[in-house]
């Protein structure tokens, strides 16, 4: 049978890898992913045979896994966090209809929005939502009404890619959005480098966060109306009674 997993690898720390994702790469011939994440593994796996290409060639690096599994290798696509939360596994559906030999599995990983929220303490501890700021393959018009949508219906909401060098006002205009339905005051959180030299999360509240200067490796998490801050940790309750019973 002709292979082809997707694999999530999680934030980074080897430890944070779930023990399917380590079995998985372990029995892999060929790795295919994008520089940066194939470096957080290449020590771990250096005999592998590597499939790398840079940003924006995902759709290259996805045509290359196929047809190395098609030529008979067992072949692992690695995404950063989950595979299919802005990973690789739907473009790999889509384009595996051409290359009906080969089966396609999804190895689930840690998201960013899980580790981070862990980090943090208990960020979204009650429903949320994930929103991309990236407005590379959907129109800011498009994220402007998530925003919106999600603020309004007081959602915990955790941002990816919420700044880089051309986008370095988008966490400012998010905050502005969701500043039409949430206080100033409403408690939030960042995440740096998660499971990675350098990590660092902190919590502050929406209009301090509103001037923050993010990068393409934070995350971001506003809380909603009943999120709190406990010590020096951002708190989602879901709604326990937290009296003592008699």
């Amino acid at each position: 049978m002709k292979k082809l997993f997707v694999v999530g690898i999680g934030p980074g720390d080897e430890n944070k890898m779930t023990g399917e994702a380590k079995e998985v790469l372990a029995r892999c011939q060929v790795i295919a992913g994008y520089q940066v994440y194939v470096d957080l593994i290449k020590d771990r796996f250096p005999q592998k045979e590597y499939i790398v290409t840079g940003m924006r060639q995902e759709r290259e690096r996805c045509l290359l896994a196929l047809r190395s599994a098609d030529a008979g290798k067992h072949t692992a696509v690695v995404c950063s966090g989950d595979a299919g939360v802005y990973g690789m596994a739907g473009i790999l559906l889509e384009m595996g209809i051409q290359f009906p030999e080969v089966e396609i599995q999804i190895v689930a990983g840690v998201s960013a929005v899980l580790s981070g929220s862990a980090l943090l303490g208990a960020a979204v501890g009650h429903d949320f939502a994930v929103i991309s700021l990236s407005d590379l393959l959907t129109p800011w018009e498009t994220i402007e009404k998530r925003l919106l949508g999600a603020a309004m219906a007081d959602f915990v909401i955790c941002l990816y890619n919420p700044a880089s060098r051309k986008r370095k006002d988008y966490l400012m205009r998010a905050c502005d959005l969701i500043l039409r339905y949430q206080k100033p005051e409403t408690v939030c959180g960042y995440v740096r480098n998660i499971g990675r030299e350098g990590e660092e999360c902190h919590v502050l509240s929406l209009k301090e966060l509103r001037d923050f200067q993010a990068d393409m490796f934070t995350t971001v998490f506003v809380g909603n109306s009943m999120t709190r801050r406990i010590g020096d940790k951002m708190v989602t309750p879901r709604g326990y009674e937290l009296g003592e019973k008699k």
